[in-house]
């Protein structure tokens, strides 16, 4: 196993060191965007590739950069539905940085002649 295989599988999201304080009272967005999503289709076994945007407002914590790049890694050998995975994002996130506000939106690539996007937010739930 490669260095890099290693670290995505021992990798938890959870662990607090992934979460910095957030220095700043004023409001503002952090806009991410990871154009290289993957996990496999858990009926047929194909890949699923996406786009997945995540913005919120910060509220006491930001999280490190690196650590949302090997959690996104994480979901590449695993059988999960667009839906599923959007929502698993979305939930861990929000959880563990418990925003003022936060936006996923997850644009999966079309296959079979069907384009998805699922899109969360904080301010319509």
């Amino acid at each position: 196993m490669k260095y890099g295989e290693k670290e995505i599988q021992e990798f938890n999201i959870d662990d607090k060191q992934h979460y910095w304080a957030n220095e700043h009272q004023k409001n503002y967005v952090i806009n991410i965007e990871l154009p290289e999503f993957m996990c496999m289709c858990p009926r047929s076994g194909y890949p699923d590739f996406a786009t997945i945007k995540i913005a919120y407002t910060p509220s006491d914590k930001v999280i490190e950069l690196k650590a949302i790049k090997l959690y996104i890694n994480s979901f590449k050998d695993r059988y999960v539905s667009h839906e599923n995975t959007a929502n698993e994002i979305y939930d861990t996130l929000y959880r563990n940085l418990q925003p003022k506000w936060m936006q996923l939106t997850a644009d999966f690539n079309p296959r079979g002649n069907v384009h998805t996007v699922i899109e969360i937010d904080s301010s319509k739930s």
